[in-house]
């Protein structure tokens, strides 16, 4: 009975053993941090921003000429093709020159006849045939006659209806058959110069003086010394390849909406851009040296409407931090104060987190700060 009592016991040893070293390992996990939580963190770093402006405005043409005739008739042809490119020049129309021609020729009769009076005039005038009187009214008439000459030449050229501009003409409001006007109020076309092409946008007067003392304080450094670079995005959404330049800016501020204009100049080779457009650009504003950017999943904001974050501290336990936010630079807030580089905000676990709570921090898997989306 002692012998199999025995076996019995050395049996369960090994076990008890194997119990009592696992128990004892767990002991020591509870002891060393019995209440951490688990959360990710995003490590905050300092890096230049380039910083940008998301403004929408349309596309207008680069230069826009309306054509109207310079000389009465009735028109007998069309020379364009509705829709297509014409050079500066190009005859687009051909008004009945009949009338014109006629009168060409009479100016250029009366002016041989005035001219060979008045040289008549010179030859008689040394002989004392003639008064200095008839000599000079002889000589007015035919300086007269060269003008009216010239009067008519144009006429017979302004027949021809060119193109002011090179660019892309619209459709044609006349036909042939029609009687145009000199100095009527339609156009008979219009032709757009659309390479390149304007975009106007507005800003905020508020958001241009806020700029402008950013620059001045050494906040934000100018992005290069020639004109801003702007970026566009069309309507649906794709992005524009080329880059264009901020060429101008409205010397006045609308009294209704408190914007001021700004106008950019793009290269528009394909003519992709037409007039009319509805357009965002991204007008850069200049370099922030030092850029502290904070992902927005973050940030909370309380009751009072303050911007917080919730900070591991050295100890690994968690503070509530107040952070001054400037603006949204794709999807994280630029901060200017409340955080530091180097230090940790939680960005999983923040529904179990509370006021100096001690947690077990790692990367976190849920964050990409992503600057390239658009600054707001």
């Amino acid at each position: 009975m002692n012998k199999t009592f025995s076996r019995a016991a050395l049996g369960i040893l090994p076990l008890s053993a194997a119990l009592l070293l696992a128990g004892c390992n767990y002991a020591e996990d509870q002891d060393a941090n019995p209440t951490a939580l688990k959360v990710g963190y995003y490590e905050i770093r300092e890096a230049p921003l380039t910083l940008s402006t998301d403004l929408p405005g349309r596309t207008s043409a680069f230069r826009v000429a309306e054509v109207r005739p310079q000389v009465a008739g009735i028109l007998e042809r069309r020379l364009f093709t509705e829709g297509s490119e014409v050079k500066q020049g190009q005859q687009l129309y051909q008004i009945d020159p009949r009338t014109y021609v006629a009168q060409q020729a009479r100016a250029e009769a009366n002016l041989r006849s005035a001219r060979n009076l008045a040289e008549r005039y010179e030859r008689l005038l040394k002989a004392r045939a003639v008064s200095q009187q008839q000599h000079d009214d002889a000589v007015a008439a035919w300086q007269q006659a060269e003008a009216d000459k010239r009067v008519a030449d144009i006429n017979v050229q302004y027949t021809k209806v060119l193109s002011p501009i090179t660019g892309r003409i619209g459709r044609s409001a006349v036909t042939e058959g029609a009687l145009v006007t000199d100095g009527q109020n339609n156009a008979m076309a219009t032709v757009n110069q659309l390479d390149p092409i304007y975009v106007d946008v507005t800003q905020p007067i508020t958001r241009i003086l806020a700029l402008k003392r950013a620059l001045k304080s050494g906040d934000l450094k100018a992005s290069g010394t020639d004109q801003a670079e702007v970026s566009l995005t069309l309507d649906d959404g794709s992005a524009y390849p080329l880059s264009g330049t901020l060429k101008f800016s409205e010397v006045s501020v609308d009294q209704g909406t408190g914007s001021v204009t700004l106008r950019a100049v793009f290269p528009n080779p394909e003519r992709a851009l037409l007039p009319g457009m509805f357009v965002h650009a991204q007008v850069k504003e200049g370099v922030r040296e030092n850029a502290i950017l904070v992902p927005q999943q973050a940030i909370v904001r309380d009751s009072r409407g303050v911007a917080t974050a919730w900070v591991i501290t050295a100890d690994n336990r968690v503070e509530q931090r107040d952070l001054e936010t400037v603006r949204t630079v794709g999807n994280a807030w630029l901060v200017d104060s409340g955080v530091r580089a180097g230090e940790r905000v939680i960005t999983e676990g923040l529904q179990f987190v509370q006021a100096d709570s001690v947690v077990q921090g790692q990367p976190a898997s849920n964050v990409h700060v992503n600057t390239a989306l658009t600054a707001n």
